[in-house]
């Protein structure tokens, strides 16, 4: 998707799931303002991910998840045809 990103993680239980999205967004944003926008000096007080994240624990089907993150580009185009389509 060209404004977000989906991805489907295994999280041991030992670790909390607040910190490991915090540290994925963290250095990832990181990289991406060195590499890309080739930033300097520090980046605080910049933003770069949405303050939110989705999440869902053991017991969904895995297979599901992956058919859905697969199709949500087809699914929002139909959203959005629906949508218009009322206007």
């Amino acid at each position: 998707m060209p404004d977000h990103i989906h991805m489907l993680l295994s999280v041991p239980p030992k670790y909390s799931i607040a910190m490991a999205i915090g540290y994925l967004k963290g250095k990832s944003a990181v990289r991406i303002h060195r590499e890309l926008f080739k930033t300097k000096g520090t980046l605080f007080g910049r933003t770069f991910w949405a303050r939110g994240y989705c999440v869902s624990t053991v017991g969904l089907d895995e297979h599901q998840i992956r058919q859905y993150v697969r199709e949500q580009e087809k699914l929002q185009k139909d959203q959005d045809q629906t949508e218009f389509d009322f206007e």
